[in-house]
């Protein structure tokens, strides 16, 4: 995503509407083509930290693993610059927390890449949806793909040359290096990537909330079951269902992993309403919406939903958007930090439900489960020195 994100930072920089000042990474393998792509004048580093000390940088792209999107955004909002996170946004609900709280006290503009929202298979497929397509929708599930097993575990090594493997890992407990855990394989790890719903989870439950018209709606119940892996070191369960329950409008969410494939592609949700069903393949980003939603017409005193077209590039009109919360100064992008922060609490607590192996319930006002203290230690963790919020 980091090389994707530089792609369209080129594009915006054609048309005289950005400077790439820097790119970063602290393996030499990624950033040395990252260079090379961003061509001259660009300065490189190994350390974020040097570019948030640049007081002529604006705004930061974060293309990290994980479970550096809190500690990194925190620190670029404490420096004044505006934030294009990827999702999910946090790890933990307590990241999140203090991702919320750093854009508003430095007030700065943070985008979460669940870049549905600014796509138009997503925005037809709201529009349908909240002007009662398929009438009241009482039920949302989604289905995907299982997660990976590491069914060639490999022993621990030394890390590549060129990768600065502390670095890397920041915030995480140090360990070995391990083929099973960098570049991406970090996903399928509970603790640095969440497996399918933390990730993909960002994406879809991003979109359902939207078309719901629930971001509101902070709290529920969450219930979950899965199968663990039998051998190596990923631990992210094999399959998975998760149930969640909102009340005031009462409706139900559920992840099924496989679940039931409704449609033809890898994954997807439908809305279940008292008038019949609309399916959403993907998450409304790179598929478009089902016939019957692109079709939908208005009816009398409908409500149209928030709409960016700038660039047939759903990806250009999410950064696109991000620019112009900037421009206008509302801070307030598509994607809000705290509207990424609500949908990856409903990942994180997900797995913590499949963890503990039991139902929570969520008080959102509050940010906590109530009346059980062991799942709210959960909500934060230990972070290793100097990698910290």
């Amino acid at each position: 995503m980091g090389k994707s994100h530089l792609a369209n930072m080129l594009r915006f920089q054609k048309e005289d509407k950005v400077r790439i000042a820097a790119v970063c990474d602290a393996d030499e393998n990624q950033l040395e083509p990252a260079v090379t792509m961003a061509g001259a004048g660009v300065t490189p580093y190994a350390d974020y930290r040097y570019i948030i000390e640049r007081r002529d940088i604006d705004a930061v792209v974060i293309a990290t693993p994980d479970h550096w999107h809190a500690v990194q955004t925190v620190h670029a909002c404490e420096s004044g610059k505006h934030v294009y996170v990827e999702k999910p946004a946090s790890v933990t609900v307590r990241e999140g927390q203090a991702m919320v709280d750093a854009a508003r006290r430095n007030r700065v503009a943070v985008q979460v890449g669940a870049q549905a929202r600014t796509a138009l298979g997503g925005w037809h497929t709201c529009r349908a949806i909240r002007n009662g397509i398929v009438g009241k929708v009482s039920k949302v599930t989604c289905w995907h793909y299982l997660n990976p097993v590491d069914d060639k575990p490999v022993p621990d090594s030394a890390p590549p040359e060129g990768l600065d493997w502390d670095l890397w890992l920041g915030p995480l407990p140090w360990r070995p290096y391990n083929r099973r855990y960098h570049p991406g394989t970090f996903r399928w790890l509970l603790e640095s990537g969440g497996g399918n719903i933390r990730d993909r989870g960002a994406h879809q439950f991003s979109t359902v909330l939207w078309c719901m018209d629930a971001d509101e709606q902070t709290s529920f119940t969450v219930e979950a079951t899965g199968r663990s892996p039998e051998k190596g070191v990923w631990d992210n369960p094999v399959e998975m269902e998760v149930v969640y329950q909102f009340k005031n409008p009462d409706w139900t969410l559920v992840w099924g992993q496989p679940g039931d494939k409704v449609g033809q592609t890898e994954f997807g949700n439908v809305f279940w309403g008292d008038r019949g069903r609309l399916v959403l393949e993907w998450e409304g980003g790179y598929r478009p919406a089902n016939p019957e939603a692109i079709n939908f017409k208005l009816p009398p005193g409908g409500k149209e939903v928030y709409r960016t077209d700038e660039y047939e590039d759903f990806n250009m009109n999410h950064k696109a958007d991000w620019f112009k919360s900037i421009r206008e100064g509302h801070l307030r992008p598509a994607v809000d930090i705290e509207i990424g922060h609500r949908t990856a609490t409903l990942c994180n607590l997900g797995n913590l439900a499949y963890i503990l192996g039991r139902k929570l319930v969520w008080d959102g006002a509050k940010q906590e489960v109530v009346g059980d203290p062991q799942a709210n230690r959960y909500l934060a963790r230990p972070q290793r020195w100097p990698y910290v919020l």
